[in-house]
């Protein structure tokens, strides 16, 4: 036999026993263990070093710890210049401000910020701007490179010693849970070194895992890494407010009559107290007309939960779990799968499941005569809020429905201009609020079905002028040169830049 047109010949003969020192198939726990006995070792293991990119998930939301136990550790190691590529920025993150002053953090790539490091962000904080990119434009520029993250430091409520890692935990009653790994799953996949983060270690294998151990180089065992009812900031409430009840019903009305309501549906629900109205007034519908829906997409709350298991939902697919009921449906229903941002939304990703959506509900803190959405700045110019899958979903489903209400104390929802541009009018189908419908003129046909099915509608200038004549028009915000943030639409091209706040105008 003539093997020597084989290439690497040498490389593949069988050459005996297998070196028990440097084999990594032979007692993995005791010869080449994963687990480092702190994030201080694990960051200097990791090879970390100036100028560098780390990444965070966002999925515990405002109960977070990780970030914050992570920077600390890396700012006392004397590491600076760093790019923090979290999936999301809350409230809780705001010792971030000090690490930036002390150029530990230089730069942020982010899909939404709140809170005191929003608010110091908005008044000039950083010489670089922050880049807001959609939960599928991020995983995009990841899985392409454009976010090279060179080490990601993950939260998980378990892991098992190999480095399969979970939301939930099977092993012990009220331990922490965040539910869905959807957006650290393409951290895992794509960074150069990750180090897992947990407070549980548990028996080998932890299976069905979020993070598959062959993702991950180390493992932290810590006392706590957040706090489980963070994740429900304000999330998951049931509304008693006559305006988001009134919003809810007249949605739910939109809905029914616009021919996508039909068995075999599919949606993505927004977790807001409108759009929890609205999915218990759909169910109703739902078992009246004897209809189902194929699957529920995106964030899950536990209601969606609750129509799964009662056969009204097919199938879910989660990407972050809204609250704790929509975790314990991950870890207990076989038909609830978490999946990653690329499945969900990513623009380049063809099978991307927002594409294959029916309709979605999506919030708004302002909408403009051309159907654009803001939900990132307020009307007093200040980072608020987050993208999110905002524009990935509007752009994705057959249709886009933008509930609020009308009017916000003072402050008028339906504006000529809106603050900082999301979501394109292009994608936005309806807009819903407590006084009245307007839908898109590109889209006569939906008009058509919601007026003949009795619906009354205004054109958007005719809800502006109604907010106006409540609460009058705002002064224009005062802006300074400086770019403090750029807005990229799911393509991850420049839809908007945030200027910053001029100081005199803060009392907004």
């Amino acid at each position: 036999m003539d093997v020597t047109k084989i290439k690497n010949i040498d490389k593949i003969t069988y050459r005996g026993e297998f070196d028990e020192n440097t084999s990594p198939r032979k007692n993995l726990p005791e010869k080449a263990s994963k687990m480092l006995p702190s994030i201080r070792e694990a960051i200097i293991k990791s090879g970390l070093k100036d100028g560098m990119t780390i990444s965070f998930h966002h999925h515990f939301r405002n109960g977070d710890y990780i970030v914050n136990m992570v920077l600390d550790e890396i700012a006392k190691l004397g590491i600076k210049d760093l790019t923090v590529a979290a999936s999301s920025l809350t409230s809780c993150h705001a010792p971030m401000i000090e690490h930036i002053k002390n150029g530990v953090v230089t730069h942020i790539e982010t899909s939404g910020m709140r809170g005191d490091l929003a608010e110091a962000v908005s008044r000039g904080l950083m010489d670089t701007p922050v880049v807001f990119r959609s939960h599928g434009g991020r995983a995009d520029a990841i899985a392409s490179g454009d976010i090279h993250i060179d080490v990601a430091f993950l939260g998980a409520p378990t892991c098992d010693i190999m480095g399969n890692a979970n939301g939930y935990n099977r092993y012990e009653e009220n331990a922490t849970m965040c539910g869905s790994l959807g957006y650290a799953k393409v951290d895992a996949e794509y960074a150069d070194c990750v180090v897992i983060i947990t407070d549980h270690i548990v028996p080998y294998p932890n299976t069905p895992c979020g993070i598959p151990a062959v993702d991950v180089r180390y493992i932290v065992e810590v006392e706590n890494i957040g706090d489980p009812n963070g994740i429900m900031s304000g999330a998951t409430r049931y509304t008693k407010n006559p305006k988001e009840l009134m919003i809810a019903k007249q949605t739910a009305e939109v809905i029914e009559h616009s021919g996508y309501f039909k068995d075999g549906f599919s949606m993505q629900m927004g977790s807001g107290g409108a759009s929890l109205a609205t999915a218990r007034f759909l169910r109703e519908k739902m078992e009246e007309q004897g209809i189902h829906c194929d699957f529920a997409l995106g964030g899950i709350t536990g209601q969606i939960a609750e129509m799964h298991e009662a056969g009204l939902i097919d199938k879910i697919l989660d990407v972050q779990s809204f609250d704790l009921r929509a975790a314990e449906s991950l870890k207990n229903n076989r038909f609830h799968a978490q999946i990653d941002g690329c499945f969900y939304a990513g623009y380049d990703f063809v099978g991307a499941a927002v594409n294959a959506l029916d309709f979605v509900i999506l919030s708004a803190l302002e909408i403009d005569t051309d159907f654009n959405v803001n939900v990132l700045t307020g009307s007093d110019g200040v980072i608020r809020g987050a993208i999110g899958g905002h524009p990935d979903t509007a752009d994705g489903a057959k249709m886009s429905v933008v509930v609020g209400p009308l009017t916000r104390g003072r402050i008028p929802t339906i504006v000529d201009h809106v603050q900082t541009v999301i979501t394109p009018g292009v994608d936005v189908d309806v807009v819903v609020t407590d006084q009245g419908v307007a839908v898109n003129p590109r889209r006569p046909d939906l008009a058509e079905k919601l007026q003949e099915a009795g619906i009354l509608l205004y054109s958007i200038e005719e809800l502006k002028e109604r907010a106006e004549k409540i609460v009058g028009k705002p002064d224009p915000i005062k802006y300074k040169d400086k770019v403090v943030g750029l807005a990229l639409y799911r393509d991850n091209s420049i839809i908007d830049v945030i200027h910053e706040i001029d100081e005199s105008d803060m009392s907004r």
